[in-house]
């Protein structure tokens, strides 16, 4: 590129100018064009066409970047010569752009060319500045010395496996945890290579950025003791699919896949009308206010290494303990993005990035954001859609590190009543912050449809719009406007006629909604009499107090999870009374169904000793763990029987597979009883969430007082589909006909036997599924709190007869699309 060169200390990016990404040198261009410096392949073109990144061989990767914040301009002034996996000649041109556009458009126009692949790597500066040509030298780039490059540990072990990559998806996140899992026994140094990119093993951030693909060929080198094990377990691990083996028919990628393109938008030639892709569908009538959170200051400088790192030590922790707490009582797609974050942060590549900055004299805040910006980018670069997306994780996990290390919090997130928010990017922690009361939608410039800001828009109701581009930031502060996040359209100051026709949709939804919450105080029937319970989901004192100005008859499910997550000892029995007691108590007398432990697998506690297990959700968990460790179980119900009045609380049994199982606790149960004196009966149910304690209803019933289908879990070993597993989300609904049929056949076992059926899963919470439910026999329904005014008010337009026969059509479906097809008839 011809320009003035600069070291990267002028570039006025701290990304950059602190080698967060590498070694390199920046030109100021004098003219709009960028050639190649080196014969090398196009790995990585950004879809905006700003940044491109060549391989050279023998490990060098090299990254020019024209401009600061050019990412912001969408593609404006960018034409690319070339794509993913073409071969270039040192000179060729590989992209020309419009220097003024550029200049206009974005904070800089200098460029950074940087080695963004060190490892045994070492860079030197060529030209001492001043103007530069196209084809003179920048600086040189030399590996280290054979020597020096094969050195190994002093027992001189190592081991080479090449690996043919069988699953479907590549290696993902969540595979890349499973290999780092595996490791845990072995001492040697274990590296994944593809092409001439290589990543410790063990990290699983770094893994995502080799972007291994189904039909990629790897190679696994370990090092050092037990090399040789390490590598056939890895390479074992890895052929056998980890539960994602590609169909045998489906032909291999040979080579690196082009980078997609972005997100198409539909495109609206009606003036005052962007277009967006929907997030969270919904409709919203507001005015517009942009968000920028403030980058928090740090200190870049130490104040000694050992001080540092305790510092940092301390804030991560602090993290972690926070996400261990959150995901003690976090179901759906909350908890599949905190076990997300919690692994990221457990990450050792991170840490040890970070842990080599404070040695250099960096503070502890300084250090984590220089080990996570890198990485963040290189997702970003990644041209995988899905792995960019992953970046915002990793910044939002950055600004949490950092604020626990400095001992700051960002201000609470309060807006004008009847907000739309506008934002270029929002983070997680960010939109659950988010008050429902006061921000009405949102929509940004960049971010996709399947990012955690997308999913957990949908999950709290909000409606959203992302990826609507620069045309977003034209929007004046304070505009009217009109979200319509299910047609993907944001309309800027529309018309009375706009306006009123979108009011009247609103209003006839806020009318529906204000009717289910008046109306949610009466005894939940059906229109012919039929008496239905409404119940609600809790997790804590406050879940309770919500739940009964909400109008929940009781508790369908308290989740106790929450006060043995978090902590290096069990709660005692008295903590744990004294908890029940204070939920029981804003109940009122309501019933109050206290499910025991659910741990292990996904929800482990240090002071249990569970050991890794390869498939988790088939193994020591739910009512097991109680089993296993009978101290445990024992003082839960000493705690439970201590709640009053006797009764009120009655017991639920997790992850019930056969009848010895319910036996089991049942003795447990009674022993106690006789011990404390109590003669009064308290109830002792199960809840359904295998195919065996489905298919066993009948025989379950006759020993147990009630039956609860737990549907999330039910699904997922139906239908052999891991919930917290990305790559088969869509295929995970409750609705499909074997789920059904197995609620149909628990409702009708326990019928045989005189016992209620209840449902505490998603659901119970789904208004297209409540009438099929009730058809099915279900008599207890326990929703989210939010939900059990709408539940109730749409149980009161059913009769039995209509819902019984609704069920039998939906059990005759084929797929759980023919049965949401069926439910939206029924319901409209």
């Amino acid at each position: 590129m011809a320009g003035w060169l600069m070291p990267l200390e002028e570039v006025p990016d701290p990304v950059f100018a602190q080698r967060m990404l590498g070694d390199g040198v920046a030109i100021d261009p004098t003219e709009g064009c960028l050639y190649a410096p080196c014969d090398g392949e196009v790995t990585v073109l950004q879809p905006t066409g700003h940044a491109i990144t060549l391989r050279a061989g023998d490990g060098v990767e090299l990254l020019m970047h024209i401009g600061i914040d050019t990412v912001q301009l969408a593609g404006a002034g960018f034409d690319p010569q070339v794509k993913v996996g073409d071969r270039v000649r040192a000179g060729d041109v590989l992209i020309r752009f419009d220097l003024d556009s550029v200049v206009c458009g974005a904070p800089s126009v200098v460029t950074p060319v940087l080695l963004i692949s060190q490892e045994g790597l070492t860079l030197a500066a060529k030209h001492g500045g001043g103007l530069v040509a196209p084809g003179d030298p920048i600086f040189t780039i030399q590996r280290a010395t054979a020597a020096a490059e094969s050195a190994i540990d002093a027992t001189g072990e190592t081991a080479v496996r090449d690996v043919l990559v069988p699953l479907a998806h590549g290696i993902h996140a969540r595979p890349a945890a499973k290999l780092r899992e595996v490791l845990v026994p072995f001492a040697a140094k274990v590296t994944i290579t593809k092409g001439a990119q290589s990543a410790d093993a063990r990290s699983p951030v770094r893994l995502m950025t080799l972007g291994i693909k189904l039909g990629d060929t790897i190679r696994i080198t370990a090092e050092g003791g037990r090399a040789d094990e390490a590598a056939a377990t890895l390479a074992a691990l890895i052929e056998s699919g980890m539960g994602e083996k590609a169909d045998p028919a489906t032909p291999p990628v040979p080579a690196p896949a082009p980078a997609p393109a972005p997100v198409e938008m539909p495109v609206s030639s009606e003036p005052g009308l962007l277009a967006g892709v929907t997030a969270a569908p919904g409709l919203a009538i507001g005015t517009a206010c942009f968000f920028r959170l403030p980058e928090l200051a740090i200190d870049p400088v130490g104040k000694g290494a050992s001080l540092e790192r305790a510092r940092l030590e301390d804030g991560i922790d602090k993290v972690m303990r926070a996400i261990d707490a959150d995901l003690s009582h976090a179901a759906g797609p909350m908890r599949s993005i905190l076990a997300a974050h919690r692994a990221m942060l457990d990450d050792p590549e991170l840490r040890a990035a970070a842990r080599a900055a404070i040695v250099d004299g960096a503070s502890a805040g300084h250090a984590w954001r220089q080990a996570v910006r890198p990485q963040a980018e290189l997702l970003r670069a990644s041209g995988d859609t899905h792995l960019a997306e992953r970046a915002d994780d990793m910044v939002d996990l950055e600004r949490r590190v950092v604020s626990a290390i400095e001992g700051v919090q960002d201000a609470p997130l309060v807006f004008p009543q009847g907000t739309i928010l506008l934002a270029d990017d929002l983070l997680p922690s960010q939109v659950t912050a988010l008050d429902p009361a006061q921000v009405r939608g949102f929509c940004t410039a960049r971010g996709g449809p399947t990012s955690h800001v997308a999913i957990l828009a949908a999950s709290l109701g909000i409606p959203a719009l992302v990826a609507m581009g620069p045309a977003l930031r034209g929007i004046a502060e304070g505009e009217t406007l009109i979200l319509d996040a299910g047609a993907g359209t944001l309309r800027v100051g529309p018309d009375e006629a706009q306006r009123a026709e979108a009011q009247a949709r609103v209003e006839a939804r806020s009318t529906a909604l204000a009717a289910a919450r008046a109306a949610a105080g009466a005894q939940a029937k059906l229109a012919d009499g039929t008496r239905i319970e409404v119940f609600a989901n809790l997790g804590s004192v406050s879940d309770a107090e919500r739940a009964v100005a909400a109008g929940a008859e009781g508790s369908g499910l308290l989740r106790t999870e929450f006060l043995f997550l978090d902590r290096e000892t069990p709660p005692s029995v008295a903590e744990q009374t004294a908890e029940y007691q204070a939920i029981a108590d804003a109940l009122q007398g309501r019933p109050l169904i206290i499910r025991l432990l659910d741990i292990g697998g996904d929800k482990p506690a240090p002071y249990l000793p569970i050991a890794a297990e390869e498939n988790p959700a088939l193994g020591l968990r739910g009512i097991r763990v109680g089993l296993a460790h009978p101290q445990v179980l024992e003082d839960q119900l000493r705690a439970i029987l201590g709640v009053r009045p006797i009764g009120v609380a009655k017991i639920m049994l997790p992850m019930i597979a056969s009848v010895g199982e319910l036996r089991a606790v049942r003795a447990v149960l009674d022993r106690l009883r006789g011990e404390l004196g109590i003669g009064e009966k308290v109830g002792l149910g199960i809840m359904v969430e295998t195919p065996a304690a489905a298919a066993t209803a009948d025989l379950l019933a006759a020993e147990a007082d009630f039956l609860s289908v737990g549907t999330n879990d039910l699904t997922q070993y139906t239908l052999a589909m891991d919930r917290g597993n990305p790559a088969v989300a869509s295929g995970i609904d409750g609705l499909h006909p074997a789920v059904l049929r197995l609620i149909a056949d628990t409702c009708r076992g326990a019928s045989a036997r005189g016992r209620w059926v209840g449902v505490c899963g998603g659901l119970a919470s789904d208004p297209l599924a409540v009438p099929i439910l009730v058809g099915l026999g279900v008599t207890e329904l326990s929703a989210t709190v939010s939900m059990v005014p709408e539940v109730k008010a749409l149980l009161s337009t059913l009769t039995l007869e209509r819902a019984r026969a609704h069920a039998t059509a939906a059990l005759a479906c084929a797929t759980a699309a023919d049965v949401r097809r069926l439910a939206r008839e029924f319901t409209a």
